[in-house]
């Protein structure tokens, strides 16, 4: 394909066979799984992938790619929307899908959140992400890299960070390191604590990092709360809490509220 990569979608194509087959044995995708691919680009992993499933959609936003893409691998179904935007109820079975894919840095956040709020539909994922972003996926309490990121993350999924990847492998070559995360979603989460309380929740004490959870929360739509009433210590920065503290916190705060506000 001869189509320049485009900045607007983050572009960075992945050339290099080595990593392209170190990225789809770690995937290990099997002839009758049901497989997602976010950002096919040029075809190297949906080249490997078509080779062992013939279940595979793939959601490209880039016209210019999708007839030669449908052409070269015809057992795929391309599917040329934003992912950001797409309605999985609208496109895909009730089978578990599997995602994988090279995704836009600049989005990766948003996607991660995307595959959360759907997780219900999904067995796993494995995504490539900037290293740094990788690093905050997986981080623990007291680290400089803990945060939101890596609290929601991993109260939804299970996490790991698969190997690091250079920036020699793609064009053109982005100016930071790369990883493969794998997100396995097979979390029981608590049924009494809505999703959407949770995520502000945790958003919300980290409003104002390095400041006390009293203060973060404050400052937010928590503001009203009587944070008094509860047992806890709330002199604490919330990079101090574990995942555990986070959801007891959310949970009393919702019963506090009992408004379920969204």
């Amino acid at each position: 394909m001869k189509n320049k990569p485009l900045k607007k979608f983050g572009q960075n194509y992945l050339t290099d066979k080595n990593t392209i087959l170190k990225i789809i044995d770690c995937f290990n995708p099997q002839k009758d799984d049901s497989i997602i691919e976010i950002g096919p680009g040029r075809g190297a992993l949906t080249n490997e992938l078509s080779k062992i499933s013939y279940n595979i959609k793939a959601i490209e936003i880039d016209t210019r790619v999708i007839d030669e893409l449908s052409n070269q691998f015809p057992n795929v179904k391309f599917i040329n929307k934003d992912f950001l935007k797409l309605d999985f109820s609208e496109v895909f079975e009730s089978d578990k899908l599997r995602v994988i894919g090279n995704i836009p840095y600049n989005i990766t956040s948003p996607i991660i959140f995307k595959l959360i709020e759907s997780r219900t539909l999904f067995s796993d994922a494995l995504i490539m992400v900037q290293y740094e972003v990788a690093k905050r996926m997986i981080s623990k309490p007291n680290s400089k890299d803990y945060g939101i990121l890596g609290v929601i993350l991993n109260y939804f999924a299970t996490v790991n960070l698969e190997f690091k990847i250079p920036p020699t492998v793609f064009v053109p070559k982005p100016k930071v390191d790369s990883a493969i995360i794998s997100l396995k979603f097979d979390k029981i989460c608590n049924s009494e604590l809505n999703d959407r309380f949770f995520i502000n929740f945790v958003k919300s004490s980290f409003g104002n990092r390095r400041k006390t959870l009293k203060n973060s929360l404050n400052n937010s739509i928590f503001a009203s709360n009587n944070l008094s009433e509860i047992d806890f210590d709330f002199s604490r920065r919330a990079e101090t809490l574990s995942i555990e503290e986070f959801v007891w916190l959310a949970l009393t705060l919702s019963k506090q509220s009992n408004d379920g506000r969204e």
